[in-house]
């Protein structure tokens, strides 16, 4: 199984935090890492998960229709920055299919350092916005496959 942690992209400041949308720098990040997985062989996410924040279910709509994913976009609970990790891995170890997940920090660090090495804290990965982390299931473990950042996705 593979699992792909999707941090959103960058998103305008101030009202309310639930409702910020995503900035134009922000839209132009996720056009770049749709073009990135989109030369990804095996990026085939069964299903595109994001949290219920506007700016991760705007990252996640856009990069479906730029990376041309034809997958469902769900709102899961369990996504947002302070949510406790180990929910959302309990859910993840008992599937058997590819997702690709769109949250936030510090989530996404913690459920990655959880999965690979057990432990939420201290985080040993850390995304930036719009950073793309792959991970893939050996067992009960999780191993990085790639991860490409703003920075790397031109």
């Amino acid at each position: 199984m593979l699992l792909y942690l999707i941090r959103h992209a960058h998103a305008l400041d101030g009202g309310s935090d639930a409702a910020r949308p995503l900035s134009k720098r922000g839209r132009a990040q996720v056009r770049a890492l749709a073009g990135v997985v989109r030369r990804q062989e095996n990026f085939q996410p069964a299903a595109l998960w994001h949290s219920p924040l506007v700016r991760a279910r705007q990252t996640a709509g856009l990069l479906a229709r730029r990376a041309k994913l034809p997958v469902p976009l769900h709102r899961v609970s369990g996504l947002t920055p302070d949510d406790d990790p180990r929910v959302i891995a309990r859910r993840l170890n008992r599937l058997r299919r590819d997702v690709a997940i769109v949250g936030h920090e510090p989530h996404l660090s913690a459920l990655a350092s959880l999965l690979v090495t057990g432990e939420a804290e201290p985080p040993v990965f850390v995304l930036k916005k719009c950073a793309a982390l792959a991970l893939e299931r050996y067992g009960t473990r999780w191993v990085v496959r790639w991860l490409v950042s703003p920075e790397s996705s031109g």
